[in-house]
């Protein structure tokens, strides 16, 4: 099983996104404006979706019932756990998974004590928040290798697991993704993380980040994102796997989502989620100038994400209006 609690909807909502013209030959403006490091929760017969600290939010919030029109709602995260750096906490990645009655959001922030980016847990009764993270220090900081960033969780068979990325480019080390088993409630680690990839292929460059895994037809699929993530290098690629704690092989040199010029700018920062049967893949890539220049936002999209022979293949790009 997947990490999504997947709502059934009805089939015109998938259709409805790519025919309502928000596919097109120019990218254009969203008006969500600046929405980077997406991810999509489907909840209730809606869906949330959650960003990086932006637009004077910790925690990014909008919800939609059809993912054409979405309604602004406050910070999902107003108030920030004691570990967390003041002024300046840089809340990144916030990925939200149900268990049971509560809805627990893994985040990134920046830990006072070690002076990195580190990983936290917050807990709500609402997908809307508001969460809140009452731990006295991060879940996850890998501070020897240069922070933690980037948490994914992924419920597979009853179990619990987290995937992250060690932030060693912060620092001139490699970087590496991570599996760790999670207790059941989601708020504590168990046991050691296990090493799933190290950036080294030619189109990842310095930096592989962004993990997020799947089952598909019973195997597993560790998608993740690579190279610098602010100039048209960043891409998606993903890697099989032989259970949730690997081992792990990327498939082929190359990514499956990547720029696409006069169309897409530095795409990445994947989650996947389903309306139905049918796969869909939020990412963000950058706002372009009208001489094709990168600007200064990341524009959420989203696109249907078919497999062909296994593969993930993106049927796209459509940005988000």
């Amino acid at each position: 099983m997947n990490r999504f609690s997947i709502a059934r909807v009805p089939a015109s909502f998938a259709v409805a996104l790519l025919a309502a013209g928000c596919a097109s030959t120019a990218p254009g403006a969203s008006s969500l404006g600046d929405f980077p490091d997406p991810f999509i929760l489907a909840d209730g017969g809606g869906y949330y979706a959650y960003a990086t600290n932006a637009n004077d939010r910790h925690v990014q919030l909008r919800h939609s019932t059809d993912l054409q029109t979405w309604r602004a709602l406050p910070d999902a995260m107003p108030a920030l756990a004691s570990w967390v750096r003041q002024p300046v906490p840089h809340v990144w990645a916030p990925e939200v998974i149900k268990l049971g009655e509560r809805y627990v959001l893994y985040y990134t922030a920046h830990d006072r004590a070690s002076d990195r980016q580190c990983i936290g847990a917050a807990v709500s009764t609402s997908p809307a928040g508001p969460f809140v993270d009452q731990s006295q220090a991060p879940l996850v900081c890998q501070a020897d290798l240069g922070g933690t960033i980037d948490a994914s969780p992924f419920l597979d068979g009853g179990r619990l697991y987290l995937y992250f990325k060690s932030d060693g480019n912060c620092c001139g080390k490699p970087t590496h993704i991570f599996a760790q088993e999670l207790r059941s409630d989601g708020l504590a680690v168990i046991g050691t993380p296990t090493r799933l990839l190290t950036n080294g292929r030619t189109w990842e460059g310095k930096v592989i980040e962004a993990p997020t895994m799947v089952v598909r037809k019973g195997k597993y699929v560790l998608m993740y994102s690579a190279n610098d993530f602010g100039d048209g290098t960043y891409a998606a690629g993903y890697a099989s796997c032989a259970g949730p704690v690997g081992p792990c092989e990327p498939v082929g040199d190359a990514p499956f989502l990547k720029s696409m010029e006069g169309k897409l700018y530095g795409p990445g920062h994947q989650a996947i989620f389903r309306v139905g049967e049918q796969d869909y893949i939020a990412y963000h890539a950058w706002e372009l100038k009208p001489n094709g220049k990168r600007a200064d936002r990341r524009f959420l999209y989203i696109d249907k994400l078919d497999w062909v022979d296994g593969k993930p293949v993106v049927q796209g790009t459509t940005l988000v209006r």
